[in-house]
């Protein structure tokens, strides 16, 4: 359900510009992810910090675009959050508390070995994908962009999940994987 939740307002954002404009979906997209924050409030009473990290990237970049009438503010939102994932990954990884073994490691034993190398393998992710939305955003049509947004980069994130969940399971100790 959460996931889906999560999913609403880019599937909003999507088909508000393919019916209309960017500033039209950018416009729906603040909306509906400040709906999203509230909902999800209301049904698990706990919004992560990253949900509300983007909320506020969204509704500033997302607000900029508007005002100026410039879709660049929107196209720069994609790169500053995952900007803002890798930083964020980096510095739980230097204060010696990765934060992918602090959301996963209760469920999953690793060596810490592993989970350094996964939390350094996102940060890689999210910092190529950064730099490849800029890429996408500044050099191709914008349709291409919102097209790459919504289903490049969720397409992109989850193969890398999927890849991460291979890369955990070869690492687990072998008690754990018969369980």
């Amino acid at each position: 359900m959460k996931q889906l939740l999560d999913f609403i307002p880019l599937i909003i954002f999507f088909a508000l510009y393919k019916m209309y404009d960017i500033y039209t979906a950018t416009g729906a997209l603040i909306v509906a992810t400040l709906v999203q924050v509230v909902v999800t409030w209301f049904l698990y009473r706990k919004v992560e910090k990253m949900q509300l990290v983007t909320a506020a990237l969204v509704a500033a970049f997302g607000g900029m675009t508007l005002f100026f009438h410039d879709d660049n503010f929107i196209k720069w939102k994609v790169t500053i959050v995952y900007v803002l994932f890798a930083v964020g990954l980096i510095v739980t990884q230097i204060i010696g508390k990765p934060l992918i073994k602090g959301m996963l490691g209760k469920e999953i034993s690793l060596p810490d070995r592993a989970w350094r190398t996964i939390n350094t393998a996102w940060v890689a992710f999210f910092a190529v994908l950064a730099v490849v939305n800029i890429y996408v955003a500044y050099k191709l049509p914008l349709d291409v962009w919102v097209n790459f947004k919504v289903f490049g980069l969720m397409a992109l994130t989850l193969i890398y999940t999927l890849a991460t969940g291979f890369y955990i399971y070869r690492q687990m100790p072998k008690e754990e994987k018969t369980d």
